[in-house]
């Protein structure tokens, strides 16, 4: 029976050994009744005999039959399944190509064929058909990667994978659903909002009629640029506005570098009432909430910049800047110095203790304003002290603490940065002076201890690096130094702050304003002067300034040897470089930058030494032509549009040089 039924070729099911010791045992059963029969009845038995053969003849007649139906059923669908897939790979929507391991094509299916023009390439390498579609297959071959890859071919776009262990590329044309996800990508919203700089400070100088025009000036001038780019523009009252707009529109304005600020900024000069936008620019979430908080987010970081400028950032993302050419002007009000100067009080209050530092390498600017915050703190009844080694400072600064240690005045001013972090507790304050990038700061373990109780004041301009939730943030680009903003706030502690600064320590602070204004040079304006003239009047001396900043012979040979060096890297552009087995002083650094500056015909100039074993650093200063703030931050640093600065780790002095002109090049294209 077994070997019949496998001459008939049955299907599995039917081959089954439970099926046939069934079909045997109903075939047992049937003949032990036909022999019962035979007992009872002859005839009777006879009958049961025939109707044993017939039920016999008639099972294997089924078996054959079923076998045959499902054999031809299990034929046909196979062929049909083949004939599927064979008109699957010659008509579907899906490029095939079949190639051996010289990489010359054996079969396309005609899909494909349509993309290379119908051309006769059986047989010819890939390279010479198509040298893109070569390279896309030569790179994911590389890669090793089975993974689908989005590729631009011509001008459609593509999803491929490569099985090279098979020799096949497969292409699906997805140019219909790239173009729909980058049509969703170029209509996302951006949020805008633009901040009229000095319009308070403006208005309250104007009649009327004056206020009138220069109001309906802005609102004509905004909206032609906003129609220009298709965007939204509302005013939300005199000096806000809200800007909406799309991506691909956002791309534009970028373009085109937001020259609306530069036609604000120039034809209202003309009109004689100077105006300066600054706009912060933010896409990309899902919600408007995150959208909006962003774009107030950066607004702030143009403001802290100094205005004039535009920041775009995507939450998460680096921020673009555009703008900022010019220097910020003055517009600090002595009631904002007065509401500081309270509001630092009220933080004071309740604190164990506060901790001042300055940055990295501090000069007489971050520790003459240190010394000015102690001072406050102290005349309220808070212990305050200002962090920093002594035994390991800049020769101006170790100057100053060897005169206050001889005069025996304040000796507990200074405290160590080890002591500092033994002593913080979860009530105390840190003040963070001259600087707001965290990454420089004097003692980067007690700033991340106190981070969540921080206060910024400092001069520079804002950066992308800023701490987070600070409690106080003062800090006013336009100024002089921190030593001028400090300054204010002492005079507005009880009694004029009469007191609260012995002679020393106001020649101290008037010796960081001359520092960092260039002895009265560089971003001064009326309040510098009238800070100077404060502290004359209550002690400083101008002989004790002068011994304060004197510089040693070696530190002088050391910066004529830099200005020696001096290269003309533009025509209006300096270069001074130190050696790269030789560490400078980065205030011997600075200075040298300076003196290059009082040359002729240099507008800007380049000091690059360097700092210690891994530690480049690079001083930069321009006379306000050139905005080397700008050319610093492309290296990872900051400062002002006229005094900047930034460090490079693990480079030479030479590899330095390279990415400073890359970086002043890259400046120099955008501002064309």
């Amino acid at each position: 029976m077994k070997g019949f039924l496998r001459k008939l070729e049955l299907p599995e099911f039917v081959k089954d050994t439970r099926l046939t010791a069934s079909l045997i045992i109903v075939l047992v059963l049937s003949l032990l009744g036909a022999i019962i029969g035979m007992l009872i009845s002859p005839l009777f038995g006879l009958a049961m005999v025939l109707l044993f053969i017939l039920t016999v003849i008639f099972a294997v007649y089924g078996i054959y039959v079923l076998a045959g139906n499902t054999n031809n059923y299990a034929a046909n669908l196979s062929y049909r399944i083949k004939r599927g897939e064979q008109e699957a790979m010659i008509k579907m929507p899906l490029g095939i190509m079949l190639y051996d391991k010289d990489r010359q094509i054996q079969w396309i299916n005609p899909y494909l064929q349509m993309y290379l023009h119908d051309k006769d390439i059986i047989g010819s390498s890939i390279s010479s058909v198509d040298k893109e579609l070569a390279k896309y297959i030569d790179d994911a071959i590389k890669s090793n990667s089975k993974q689908n890859k989005i590729i631009k071919w011509g001008d459609r776009k593509f999803e491929m994978v490569v099985q090279d262990d098979l020799g096949v590329v497969y292409l699906l044309d997805i140019t219909r659903y790239a173009n729909i996800e980058e049509k969703y990508k170029q209509e996302r919203l951006a949020i805008g909002l633009i901040f009229i700089d000095n319009y308070d400070e403006l208005s309250q100088a104007m009649g009327d009629q004056n206020l009138t025009n220069m109001s309906s000036y802005v609102q004509t001038t905004l909206s032609k640029y906003a129609g220009q780019f298709n965007s939204y523009l509302k005013r939300i009252d005199e000096d806000h506005f809200i800007l909406l707009t799309h991506m691909h529109d956002l791309a534009k304005m970028e373009d085109n570098k937001f020259s609306i600020l530069d036609k604000v900024r120039t034809e209202s000069s003309r009109k004689n009432m100077p105006l300066t936008l600054s706009i912060g620019i933010a896409f990309g979430s899902e919600s408007l909430n995150e959208i909006a908080d962003q774009a107030q987010s950066n607004l702030d970081l143009a403001l802290g910049r100094g205005g004039d400028q535009v920041v775009v950032k995507q939450s998460g993302h680096e921020a673009r800047f555009y703008g900022g050419k010019s220097n910020p002007m003055e517009k600090r009000t002595r009631v904002r110095a007065r509401m500081v100067s309270q509001a630092l009080v009220e933080l004071f209050k309740g604190v164990d203790h506060v901790f001042v530092q300055g940055h990295r390498n501090p000069d007489l600017d971050a520790i003459g304003s240190a010394i000015g915050i102690v001072k406050i703190a102290r005349i309220h009844g808070v212990k305050a002290s200002v962090v920093v080694d002594v035994d390991h400072v800049n020769y101006d600064v170790g100057r100053l603490i060897a005169k206050m240690q001889a005069a025996g005045i304040d000796k507990d001013v200074f405290i160590s940065p080890k002591d500092a972090l033994e002593a913080a507790t979860d009530e105390s304050l840190l003040v963070l002076t001259d600087h707001s990038k965290y990454s420089i700061t004097y003692d980067p373990e007690l700033y991340k201890r106190l981070k969540n109780r921080l206060i910024i004041i400092d001069h520079h301009r804002r950066g992308e690096e800023f701490p987070e939730n600070p409690m106080l943030v003062y800090i006013e680009p336009y100024a002089s130094s921190t030593c001028e903003l400090v300054t204010e706030m002492i005079e507005y502690q009880p009694q004029g702050g009469e007191g609260v600064l012995t002679d020393l320590e106001a020649s101290a602070m008037l010796a960081g304003i001359t520092v960092d204004s260039k002895e009265f040079s560089l971003r001064t304006g009326t309040r510098t002067f009238d800070a100077a003239s404060y502290l004359r009047s209550i002690g400083a001396d101008t002989q004790v300034v002068s011994e304060l900043l004197k510089e040693n012979i070696d530190n002088y040979l050391q910066r004529s040897h830099l200005v020696s060096t001096i290269d003309m890297i533009e025509p209006n552009m300096a270069l001074l470089m130190g050696e790269d087995n030789k560490i400078y002083d980065p205030i011997i650094t600075a200075q040298a930058a300076d003196t290059a500056l009082s040359l002729e015909h240099v507008d800007a100039s380049f000091a690059l030494t360097r700092r210690s074993k891994d530690v480049i650093g690079i001083s930069a200063r321009s006379m306000g032509n050139v905005n080397v703030q700008v050319i610093m931050e492309k290296l990872g640093g900051g400062g002002h549009l006229s005094n900047a600065a930034t460090q490079i780790k693990g480079v030479t002095v030479e590899e330095a040089k390279d990415k400073l002109l890359a970086a002043i090049n890259e400046y120099l294209k955008e501002n064309e």
